[in-house]
């Protein structure tokens, strides 16, 4: 690579073995002439529900379906409210929308830009349910979450969409509230070759309303019992990839985390907000760090080669599709939008690569500081 070329926010990185791998699990199923709800998405479901340690999982067609579906199959109904952030993407705000019910947004955590149990609480006594997200591929504090929704009586639903292999005292992502619900999109931790999702749970009766809802809400062929239904299906295929890539899962989050071990060393004593690694329960799905300079550094990165991106830029409650809709205040959640950069990290990501972007954080962070600092005085350091 030149020294002057771009170094991609993601780029999809193909071992040999897992070639091979991949071309075998697509003539398994262009010889098996079945393409749909088959014996490889009831093998992938078996193998990712025993991976996440629980007893039920659904394919479906993308994350943002397993929200929904997983929303609906605990009870949430038009009109219902449901807690959750506004810092992640949107994502839970589409399939709250889906279903009819409403948003009541929460404010997040200084440190960890997940949901903050102590604004969560005044919002239990009038919700449905809560989505907690694990954000960037860290945990939330989902053991108090789900002990504080579970004394009103509210199920919580874990958007995984980037966890995947997070854990936690032995305990998985989706493992530890009523449902668990992944994307598999490509750049996810775990990633088809395509759109894909699925739902976790422990609870059969929860799973089953899932397999009916993906499929127009039937018991049987066209008889349709649940309202909500959809074509929500994770395809053969997509199901055969997925059980390719699942058994390089943890070694791909053991590189990630390692380029962000190297970030961390390289950024020490900048003033930056950088994430904590933690023991197991962060795998780096995106590497965030925090600045009060957030475009001026990312012009820098890009003026050095250097891909970057925000996730993400405008809070849920912000939006312009929720204008007529009051919210209160959320000011981490507004102040953390401003800041959040993210940079390259992503398995077999090269040496010369991490330092290449090591170094030209360093550089542009220090440039902005002292500019600033020249303005009015020295630069505080973000809290990490």
């Amino acid at each position: 690579m030149a020294v002057n070329s771009t170094i991609p926010l993601f780029r999809f990185e193909i071992e040999p073995d897992l070639v091979a791998a991949l071309r075998t699990a697509t003539e398994r199923v262009l010889d098996s002439r079945r393409f749909v709800l088959g014996d490889e998405v009831a093998a992938f479901e078996r193998e990712f529900a025993a991976f996440c340690g629980v007893a039920e999982c659904v394919g479906v067609a993308n994350g943002t379906d397993a929200l929904e579906l997983a929303l609906r199959a605990v009870g949430v109904e038009p009109g219902d409210r449901v807690a959750t952030v506004a810092n992640a993407g949107y994502y839970a705000s589409a399939a709250i929308a889906a279903i009819g019910a409403v948003p009541a947004y929460v404010d997040v955590d200084e440190r960890t830009l997940s949901m903050a149990v102590a604004a969560l609480d005044p919002v239990l006594a009038s919700v449905r349910a809560v989505v907690v997200t694990h954000l960037y591929g860290r945990l939330a504090d989902v053991e108090a979450i789900v002990a504080a929704a579970g004394a009103h009586g509210v199920p919580v639903v874990e958007d995984c969409a980037h966890a995947h292999g997070a854990h936690r005292k032995g305990r998985r992502a989706g493992a530890f509230g009523a449902v668990g619900c992944f994307s598999f999109y490509p750049t996810k931790n775990l990633g088809a070759l395509g759109d894909a999702g699925a739902v976790v749970t422990g609870d059969s009766a929860v799973a089953a309303r899932i397999r009916s809802l993906r499929q127009y809400g039937w018991r049987e062929k066209y008889e349709v019992v649940l309202a909500g239904g959809r074509n929500s299906r994770l395809d053969e295929l997509q199901a055969a990839v997925l059980r390719a890539k699942l058994p390089w899962l943890e070694r791909w989050n053991a590189a990630r985390v390692a380029i962000a071990r190297r970030y961390r060393e390289a950024f020490a004593g900048l003033p930056l907000g950088v994430p904590d690694l933690g023991d197991g329960d962060y795998v780096a799905h995106l590497f965030v760090v925090r600045s009060r300079h957030r475009d001026a550094l990312r012009a820098h990165l890009a003026a050095a080669g250097v891909g970057t991106d925000v996730h993400y830029p405008r809070p849920d409650h912000l939006q312009p599709a929720l204008a007529h809709v009051a919210h209160s205040r959320l000011p981490v959640t507004e102040a953390a939008c401003g800041e959040v950069l993210t940079l390259p990290c992503f398995p077999g990501m090269r040496d010369d690569e991490i330092g290449r972007v090591s170094e030209a954080v360093r550089a542009g962070a220090v440039a902005l500081a002292t500019r600033q600092g020249a303005r009015e005085g020295a630069p505080r350091r973000m809290r990490q």
